[in-house]
């Protein structure tokens, strides 16, 4: 066996792996905007604190709501991670195989 690859298959897995619990806290941060949470509440906190880095972006590429006052940034990381998470995965578990 090549250490290269194992790694590479690890590596393919930690990302998988990171990008389901990224796709779950948006939908946390999504459901969250319906009720009022408590800001100060730390699990509030870190999860606005994780999911913010990926929906500032969206946010200026994308205006809020498009005039019609709803934050659609949550359901564009949704389809960029869905299309991501795949796309990285079977990569660099075919670059592991190659390697083998």
């Amino acid at each position: 066996m090549n250490i290269l690859s194992d790694f590479i298959i690890i590596l393919a897995k930690i990302i998988d792996v990171s990008l389901t619990v990224l796709y779950l806290l948006i939908i946390v941060r999504a459901l969250l905007s319906w009720v009022n949470p408590d800001p100060y509440n730390p699990v509030v906190r870190f999860i606005y604190r994780v999911t913010e880095p990926i929906l500032a972006p969206i946010r200026m590429i994308i205006p809020l709501g498009i005039g019609s006052g709803i934050d659609i940034s949550p359901i564009i990381a949704f389809l960029l991670i869905m299309f991501l998470q795949p796309l990285v995965y079977r990569g660099l578990i075919s670059l592991a195989l190659i390697i083998r």
